[in-house]
């Protein structure tokens, strides 16, 4: 329940950071009204062919009365719309992410910045990094499309197609959300994809948390438009989470009890300044040699007492 409730937190924290960064906001929004553009353009287009297509693969209803081949090549033509619909649903994100790919790097660069501790990401070209995020989209999608034809078969089973397949669909497709929007985090940071599905395997409830709430609002029309960039930066400070970027350690830190400090760290000492010799004052009568007429004296260069005049007062 901790998981769940910090992925909900996540996506919730990820909205808050682009309401106050409006700028990134309005930034994050371009890609996603890009591939919206072009959906549209294409359930348009489809939509205006969907009857030839119903027509070009019913070849066989030629003869038949036309009540029925009308109803045959409706229905069929209704279930290509709705079809190509649940497919822009499907991978509307995975294409949004690819599209927006130089966006949203600089979107989780951002991210990091402002949190503090971002990573050096790879040193790689542009166009590589769109290849690795068009192969691991597709990864995606095979495997979230695996997931859907088994969901669909069990759907027929009675009372479990009904009631527990459906909450299972929306598991399967927040944790398929996640993998998909921190994906542009984890690499930067160098993780592959099957350790980025081994690490949100091992920490379910996070991605059930991110992911559902996010397939929940997307469906409803324009809200993935308006919520993608905030579940990209959500999705960031969630892989902060997954893989936290170690920090160098400073010059300055003291050695543990025990442990020898770093010969090669050199502490800094301040300046000293330098003083000539002190000599003595001019014109002071201590500054002489205080023993030059003590008869007791040493020789300073011999060390041998001097000679003293006689005693009188001491008998021969």
């Amino acid at each position: 329940m901790r998981d769940l409730a910090a992925g909900l937190g996540y996506l919730a924290k990820g909205q808050r950071w682009v309401a106050r960064h409006g700028r990134w906001w309005a930034f994050g929004m371009i890609p996603a009204l890009i591939t919206l553009a072009g959906y549209v353009v294409a359930l348009f287009l489809l939509g205006g062919w969907a009857g030839d297509i119903a027509t070009w693969a019913t070849p066989f209803a030629d003869h038949w009365t036309s009540f029925w081949q009308d109803l045959l090549r409706t229905t069929l033509a209704a279930l290509v719309f709705v079809g190509g619909l649940l497919l822009s649903v499907l991978t509307f994100t995975a294409v949004t992410l690819l599209v927006g790919q130089p966006f949203y790097e600089e979107l989780c660069e951002k991210v990091d910045e402002t949190e503090g501790g971002a990573p050096t990401p790879p040193d790689v070209p542009l166009w590589r990094e769109l290849v690795v995020a068009a192969r691991d989209s597709l990864f995606v999608l095979v495997r979230a499309g695996g997931f859907g034809v088994l969901l669909f078969a069990a759907g027929f089973i009675p009372v479990v197609g009904q009631t527990v397949v459906p909450v299972l669909g929306f598991l399967v497709s927040g944790f398929f959300l996640t993998l998909e929007l921190t994906s542009v985090a984890l690499q930067r940071r160098g993780v592959p994809q099957r350790e980025r599905l081994r690490l949100l395997r091992g920490r379910l409830g996070l991605a059930f948390g991110f992911g559902v709430p996010l397939v929940l609002g997307f469906l409803v029309p324009l809200v993935t438009v308006v919520a993608m960039p905030g579940a990209v930066a959500g999705a960031t400070l969630l892989a902060r989470d997954l893989v936290p970027v170690e920090e160098e350690p400073g010059t300055d830190e003291e050695p543990e009890e025990g442990e020898s400090p770093d010969p090669a760290v050199v502490p800094d000492v301040p300046d000293v300044p330098e003083y000539r010799a002190q000599q003595p004052a001019a014109a002071n009568p201590y500054a002489g040699n205080a023993y030059a007429d003590n008869p007791y004296a040493k020789d300073s260069s011999s060390g041998a007492p001097q000679s003293a005049e006689p005693n009188p007062y001491r008998s021969a």
